[in-house]
């Protein structure tokens, strides 16, 4: 009698296991992307040229985690300005189209650790000079990234946040001129050739950038950019609300008319708050209370819904380090971002240097 009732009790127990979605039982992929957008010490405007002890005072917690080992394995150097990048401007914060502040000494501070470097061109404050310059001469833009992108050994973010009519053509030209030279390279080997987008953090906004980018753009049968990073939304979000927004990547829109396709796990990242302009946030100081902990179950198993094969999101971007504001206090010391994004390194094995991309 006992052996029988063990035989029903162990059948149940088989039963009850992928009827609960036990997470031992998902497929789960680690995160290969851990990164952060760096503002430096001016709101993102890079204005001067820094010497590299006085950035390393600022920004050490990038390099070192607190044992030796670098806390994230990308730097996104946030902003160049489109229109001073087309024609090359000088002045008082800008040499050759390009921040002051971007110089290759501070490109090598993250690259000699192993810390791939890209340099995003846009912002929301930048929207206007997007369109003007796609709209003046979309294809040396391009060329000029492309020559930027060559000179500091670095790739290129597109975040171009134009909610209304946004310039698909012209940013088609850009994208076209920037893989002649610098074509699609699936093994990530020349960081030049790394190109990726921003979209919103769902998929309600930047509804027009992110429908041509999911149908064209970043199809894995015929990849053009390398991935896409989901924004982070107005306020740092809740778990619940950070998960809804990535899974609306995940399934697209198909009501929208044109619907928005669904976007494969592996080609994208989610992006969250580590600096706030009234308070530290645990996402920079307590990683066991944050949102790359909490949403860790989902970022790694969520599962493809019509596009892509392998679970799991490519990782996390972190917005944003050093000074993303002129209020508040940012990432500097004393609140600068070991416990938080440094441990989450640690706990997820975040892989240094960067290894080449899931495709699917």
């Amino acid at each position: 009698m006992r052996l029988r009732l063990l035989g029903v009790l162990t059948l149940l127990a088989a039963l009850f296991v992928p009827l609960t979605g036990s997470p031992a039982s998902a497929a789960t992929t680690a995160p290969q992307i851990y990164g952060a957008w760096h503002c430096g010490d001016d709101a993102c405007i890079w204005g001067t040229v820094r010497t590299v002890s006085e950035f390393d005072s600022k920004n050490h917690w990038l390099i070192d985690r607190g044992d030796g080992r670098p806390s994230v394995n990308l730097v996104v150097l946030s902003f160049l300005e489109p229109q001073k990048l087309l024609h090359g401007t000088d002045d008082v914060t800008t040499a050759g189209g390009v921040p002051k502040g971007i110089t290759p000494e501070i490109v090598q501070y993250f690259t000699s650790h192993g810390i791939r470097v890209m340099l995003s061109i846009g912002g929301i404050t930048y929207t206007d000079a997007w369109d003007a310059a796609l709209a003046e001469n979309a294809r040396q833009l391009g060329l000029n990234a492309a020559a930027v992108a060559s000179r500091l050994g670095v790739g290129i973010e597109i975040d171009y946040e134009q909610n209304t009519d946004p310039d698909l053509a012209g940013l088609q030209t850009f994208i076209d001129a920037y893989r002649s030279v610098h074509p699609y390279d699936a093994s990530g080997a020349d960081p030049a050739a790394r190109l990726t987008l921003d979209t919103a953090a769902g998929d309600r906004w930047l509804i027009g950038v992110n429908r041509k980018a999911t149908a064209d753009w970043l199809r894995t049968d015929t990849p053009v950019l390398d991935y896409a990073n989901a924004m982070v939304p107005a306020r740092q979000p809740s778990t619940s609300s950070a998960t809804a927004n990535w899974q609306e990547h995940v399934d697209g829109k198909p009501t929208y008319s044109p619907p928005v396709p669904p976007l494969a796990p592996a080609k994208f990242t989610g992006a969250v708050y580590i600096s706030d302009q009234s308070k530290t946030l645990p996402e920079c100081t307590d990683f066991a209370n944050s949102l790359q902990k909490s949403t860790g179950p989902f970022t790694q198993s969520v599962a493809p819904n019509g596009a892509g094969t392998s679970a799991g999101m490519l990782g996390y971007m972190f917005w944003a380090a050093e000074k993303p504001s002129t209020r508040g206090s940012g990432t500097v010391p004393p609140n600068t971002c070991e416990g938080g994004v440094g441990a989450g390194a640690t706990a997820y094995g975040i892989p240094l240097p960067m290894p080449a991309l899931r495709q699917g």
